[in-house]
């Protein structure tokens, strides 16, 4: 990180539990490409080049070379280059669908010969070395809404282009995790009330939008939900704001009257989203997750055979390579989005909770070495 690159011995600076976290998971990651993609028939081998397996080793080795020359990279480099990397990308995302594939309904894949790429997963950190360098001014401070405007413009664009343009809704949504970095740096929780109310009121105006309230002919009990809700949020609010005097200001009972206001017109407008704004697609996903739809073997064939390959896995698993659910096909994208399941098939619920530990062991610690950050930049990236 910061401060341990201007030791000339980078390596001892390295923080190894992090390293070594890495290559677990990536290693795991490889084994379980290989259990997905293995054919009982062919029995390929887990270094041959021209599987799956084989391809991901390829870019295990790739990727320790790119973190072996950014660790040798003097680290202010990263942050001068910041805006200049975030103007390219934009660029990069904005001609992406024009030569990209069709893939799914999905333009946000760049072949190269043998090569395939995602620019927004690029984009994901380029973005970070953005807002990294932005908040990391001498006299910023992250307090109130105009100094919003331009951390959340930063994410904002390439978010929109992604979703909108490249049409790849999932990717896009990661970059809402970047609320928690603004959390961090200062921003006030009332943001992150919003954005958790806004989920749950689209969820239960969605929902309930269709249930008819008990012995009335009127309305509908997803809205009536809604606005009980709203009511008593307000309430508690107002209530703490008067009780705390002249030690808070006064236009934050304004705010608060005003996000009750928006927030009902909001549980109002689900309902449109839903229907006219939300592609086909997306809608039916929403509707099975929420179990608004039954569809077993249209919509929900995913999640109910992924369901069945991870519960036939057991306490322990079936073991490696006899997964029968992935082996015999019955998991679509069992290689690469449902790859979940050949961890659970195979190595069971032991096997699939090491794995979400070692995920949280992993998180942790990059947050403990960003907290031990002398420099804000490298901070804030951190997180």
């Amino acid at each position: 990180m910061a401060r341990g690159l201007r030791n000339t011995n980078v390596f001892r600076t390295v923080d190894w539990t992090c390293v070594i976290l890495f290559f677990a998971l990536a290693l795991m990651g490889w084994a379980n490409i290989y259990g997905a993609s293995y054919d009982w028939d062919t029995e390929s081998s887990m270094f041959d080049f021209a599987g799956r397996a084989g391809k991901q080793l390829v870019w295990i080795g790739g990727a320790s070379v790119l973190a072996l020359i950014v660790l040798l990279i003097d680290y202010r480099m990263y942050s001068t280059l910041a805006y200049v990397l975030y103007g390219i990308w934009l660029v990069v995302l904005i001609i992406t669908p024009i030569f990209a594939s069709n893939i799914k309904g999905s333009y946000s894949w760049l072949s190269l010969g043998p090569i395939s790429l995602q620019p927004a997963e690029f984009a994901k950190c380029i973005t970070a070395l953005a807002v990294a360098q932005y908040m990391s001014r001498f006299d910023y401070k992250l307090r109130d809404w105009k100094s919003m405007v331009i951390p959340f413009a930063l994410i904002g664009i390439p978010m929109l282009i992604i979703m909108i343009l490249q049409r790849e809704t999932g990717t896009a949504l990661v970059f809402g995790a970047f609320l928690l970095v603004f959390y961090r740096e200062g921003m006030s929780g009332y943001v992150l009330l919003a954005c958790v109310a806004a989920v749950l009121l689209f969820i239960l105006a969605i929902r309930l939008g269709e249930t008819p309230l008990p012995f009335l002919d009127w309305g509908n009990l997803g809205l009536t939900i809604c606005m009980l809700l709203i009511l008593v949020v307000a309430t508690i609010f107002m209530v703490l704001h008067f009780r705390s005097g002249a030690q808070r200001p006064r236009w934050r009972g304004w705010v608060i009257a005003i996000f009750a206001l928006l927030a009902m017109g909001y549980s109002y407008t689900c309902d449109f989203v839903f229907a006219r704004v939300l592609q086909p697609h997306q809608r039916v996903r929403i509707e099975v997750l929420l179990g608004m739809k039954d569809d077993p073997s249209g919509a929900g064939y995913n999640v109910n055979q992924a369901r069945i390959a991870i519960g036939s896995g057991g306490v322990t698993g079936r073991g490696f390579l006899q997964g029968t659910q992935t082996k015999l096909q019955y998991v679509p994208e069992q290689d690469t989005d449902f790859i979940f399941c050949t961890v659970g098939e195979e190595w069971g619920f032991l096997g699939a909770a090491g794995v979400l530990i070692l995920y949280l062991a992993f998180i942790l610690r990059i947050i403990h070495i960003a907290e031990r950050q002398t420099e804000r930049f490298a901070r804030i990236y951190g997180y």
